[in-house]
Formats: structure tokens, C-alpha cells, sequence
């Protein structure tokens, strides 16, 4: 069983990558990027403290960076107990793969889509109330992880399980979040 999901998983992985196009790498690659999104944060960061004023805003964006951090740490622990090579780094991928990145490190499970699905999803979960709009953050972790597969380092359930697990750290970050500003 666990074999032929492993199997699937390689197969709508070497699909997905294979559907790039050459002239699309350049925006991929920058899409992948982290430094990209700096103001997307910016912004989040402006509607959390224009929403939620400054002292209980400090204390929404702490959360939300506790969040972040308790998320990429406990991806590191599992990528390294799970030890899973990326796509990249498999040799019986490279004729069918377009590695567009060589990352070394492990690849179960995603860090891009933990943390960018742990950042929106508090930041979704802590406006909300305020506006509706804000679902629309869901289109860059959307795009982050899909650039992910593109650039030939992550296969489907990296990005599955990292979307998940970031999505529960932020609900407990969030949940956490809620319980401390009743306090004040």
C-alpha cells in the first residue's frame, strides 16, 4: 500500500513538473523565492495592527511569528527523522525531472508550504472577522508550494502534509493567540 502511494506520488509528481515551460522558469524561480513575498508580511502585518490597534496587534503578530517559527522548527525535526531524498537528488528521476533547483537538504515535508500555509491561515483566522478579503491570501501559499513542484524539488505529498501540518500549527497559534487577548 505504501509503496503504490509512493508510486502515485512519483507520478503526478514527474506529471506536474513536466508541464513547465522554458519561458515560464524565470517567473517560477522568482515565485519560489521567500524575499519575493517581504510585502506581502509587510502588508499582513499593516491589516493585523490596523485592525487590531497597536498594543493588541503587537501581541497578534508575536503569535503569528511564534507560529512561524514552532512550525519551520518542527518541519526540520521531521525532514530530518523522515530523510526522504527530493526529487532532484533521485538519479532515477533526472532524465524525466526539469530541475530547475538543487537543493540538498531532505524533502518530507515541505517547509514552503508549512510556513506559508502557518502564516496565512492565522492571519485568515485573526482578520476574518474584519473583512472578507483576506481569503485571498490563500492565493500566495497556493502559488509559493505549486512553484515548489515546478522547479523539481518537492513531490505532491511534501506539499500535502506541509499544507496540513501548517494549517494546525496556526489554528493552535491562533487558538493560543485569542485566549491571551481575553486576558488583557
Amino acid at each position: 500500500m505504501i509503496e503504490t502511494l509512493k508510486t502515485w506520488d512519483r507520478e503526478l509528481f514527474v506529471f506536474l513538473n513536466n508541464l513547465g515551460i522554458e519561458r515560464w522558469d524565470s517567473f517560477w524561480i522568482l515565485v519560489t523565492q521567500i524575499e519575493t513575498w517581504i510585502p506581502l508580511f509587510i502588508l499582513f502585518i499593516v491589516l493585523i495592527f490596523y485592525y487590531y490597534k497597536p498594543k493588541n496587534g503587537a501581541l497578534v503578530v508575536l503569535f503569528m511569528v511564534l507560529t512561524f517559527i514552532v512550525t519551520i522548527f518542527f518541519t526540520d525535526l521531521v525532514k530530518d527523522f523522515v530523510a526522504r531524498l527530493r526529487p532532484n537528488n533521485v538519479e532515477a528521476l533526472n532524465d524525466l525531472i526539469r530541475a530547475l533547483q538543487k537543493p540538498t537538504n531532505h524533502s518530507f515535508f515541505s517547509g514552503h508550504a508549512s510556513s506559508s500555509f502557518a502564516v496565512t491561515t492565522f492571519v485568515v483566522l485573526s482578520l476574518r472577522k474584519f473583512t472578507n478579503w483576506i481569503f485571498l491570501a490563500y492565493l500566495w501559499p497556493v502559488l509559493f508550494v505549486t512553484s515548489r513542484i515546478y522547479v523539481g524539488v518537492h513531490y505532491p505529498s511534501d506539499i500535502l502534509v506541509g499544507a496540513l501540518v501548517g494549517t494546525a500549527f496556526a489554528m493552535m497559534g491562533h487558538f493560543l493567540c485569542k485566549r491571551f487577548l481575553l486576558k488583557i
